[in-house]
């Protein structure tokens, strides 16, 4: 909230995502690939056996180009997103975990530099040396991994932290020891679905045992990530928790999206058992594709599902996602948010019809854009969809612009309190003043939100359940602010009765 903010249509986190999952798909193959070249080529010399050899050697190349160019350019790409799209929070981080960001950045140098040597000294250095440095490779991901989850699960769960303010504290929370777990998993799966490429090219003699050996590794991941993801669930704060389980989520996109990686999950494991295991002759460039889409779509969707649960916040019961931080939440009540956002403050001075979408801007486009992802327009009732409320024949709009809000009336009650359609007609002033009246009433429940969250313990997590809107921030500023912001979003509202968008379908 005290950083501009970038417009972008699509909207910044849908951004973040295109960019972060990714970046931690390739990461989280460096260091599971680590583990796995390394066991292999340990395997070989005890062995004796140079087709292990040789699958260890081609993956080094891929590990290589994937992780040490793709992964840094992107983990580059991560840090200038966030920045831009959360300034506020980055900046938190760097001065909670200043130490921890520089410990990771040990293991960063020691994992790349180990990387290198190990792929350019194949042949050229005794063999226990270079099992020496593909297992000190290992060792700097892993423990990069191991740093970067305790600020990564700090975001979720800070725990004790919101008390103490210690770095331990917040380093090993709740969801700490699941997630490594899970990410441990995760990081042997990534590594099978890259490395199945490279098994493929082996000898036809030993492909089969190849193939085997590769997908007895998959199956490992996948039975380690469901332990951690069942672990990491059971820890999970009431509050996040109730978003996306139990008989009526509080946001069905998050159950849809744990539904689906834990399909994606089954899907890798089935895939692995039959193409792998069962029947290697299976594995083809084709059926390896689709076997590394479903341990990809699991890790997706498990990134989008953490980054969910944790709305409102940024970090959770400290920051909201607009960068307001909740102990400043009277301070911006008693100055007013544009005062206290000097950038939107100004903008709003220089055009004073735009206060609305400053105050906008200041505190709902950090999640919201007006027509892109998480747009703000389609989730304004239209005059078309009052008039069709009005009029009985919209069901399906009620379900899905009014229901929301207005559970405790049918669709029904609601026409009787509504105009006519003839009456819609003829005054649609009269329906755009509703409309605000509607918005204000809204923008009113997130300001009461507010008064509860100052009134909270700060010192443990909140408890967001018990709230009319659970996933969004309170509305901080003063009256002036509210009504402009209010007149703004019915600015939005398209007006035109031929328009109905049938958001709930026909």
């Amino acid at each position: 909230m005290d950083y501009p903010i970038w417009d972008l249509g699509m909207g910044g986190g849908l951004l973040m995502a295109l960019v972060a999952i990714p970046h931690v798909i390739v990461s989280h193959f460096a260091i599971g690939g680590g583990l796995l070249i390394a066991v292999t080529e340990t395997l070989s010399v005890k062995r004796g056996d140079p087709e292990l050899r040789e699958l260890a050697k081609r993956s080094s190349l891929m590990l290589i180009l994937v992780s040490t160019v793709f992964g840094a350019i992107s983990g580059v790409g991560i840090w200038v997103v966030a920045g831009l799209v959360a300034p506020g929070t980055i900046s938190a981080l760097i001065h909670t975990y200043v130490w921890g960001w520089a410990i990771e950045w040990v293991f960063f140098v020691l994992e790349i530099v180990a990387a290198l040597v190990y792929y350019t000294t194949w042949d050229k250095i005794s063999k226990g040396a270079h099992l020496l440095v593909g297992w000190l490779y290992f060792i700097g991901a892993y423990l990069s991994l191991v740093i970067i989850n305790g600020i990564i699960t700090y975001m979720l769960t800070p725990g004790r932290w919101l008390e103490t303010r210690a770095f331990w504290d917040g380093f090993f929370n709740p969801t700490y020891w699941p997630s490594l777990v899970l990410r441990t998993g995760i990081c042997i799966m990534m590594a099978v679905a890259f490395m199945v490429f490279m098994g493929l090219r082996s000898a036809p003699a030993a492909r089969d045992r190849i193939m085997r050996y590769l997908g007895w590794w998959m199956v490992a991941g996948v039975l380690v990530s469901y332990a951690g993801y069942r672990w990491w669930e059971a820890m999970l704060p009431d509050a996040a928790y109730d978003l996306f389980r139990g008989a009526g989520p509080l946001l069905e996109s998050l159950a849809s999206t744990r539904h689906f990686l834990l399909w994606s999950l089954t899907a890798a494991l089935v895939l692995a058992l039959l193409i792998l295991v069962a029947v290697p002759k299976l594995a083809r460039p084709a059926t390896a594709v689709v076997l590394a889409l479903a341990a990809f779509s699991f890790f997706g969707g498990y990134e989008r599902l953490r980054e969910g649960i944790r709305k409102p916040f940024l970090i959770h019961s400290y920051m909201f996602s607009n960068g307001l931080r909740v102990a400043e939440i009277p301070d911006v009540n008693a100055s007013g948010v544009l005062a206290r956002s000097g950038w939107a403050g100004w903008a709003a001075a220089e055009d004073p019809a735009s206060v609305g979408r400053q105050v906008f801007r200041a505190q709902c486009a950090s999640c919201h854009t007006i027509d892109g992802y998480q747009g703000i327009r389609q989730a304004l009732p239209t005059v078309a969809e009052f008039r069709a409320v009005a009029a009985g024949d919209g069901g399906a709009v009620y379900r899905a612009e009014c229901a929301a809000c207005h559970g405790d009336v049918s669709a029904d009650e609601m026409r009787e309190m509504l105009p006519t359609a003839e009456e819609v007609d003829a005054d649609r002033e009269m329906i755009a003043e509703l409309n605000a009246g509607m918005i204000y009433g809204t923008l009113l429940e997130l300001a009461e939100m507010g008064e509860v969250y100052e009134g909270a313990d700060h010192s443990r997590m909140i408890d967001t359940s018990e709230f009319a809107h659970p996933y969004m921030p309170p509305f901080v500023g003063n009256e002036d602010e509210m009504e402009a912001l209010a007149a703004y979003l019915a600015s939005l509202v398209d007006d035109r009765p031929e328009q109905l968008a049938m958001k709930g379908g026909q």
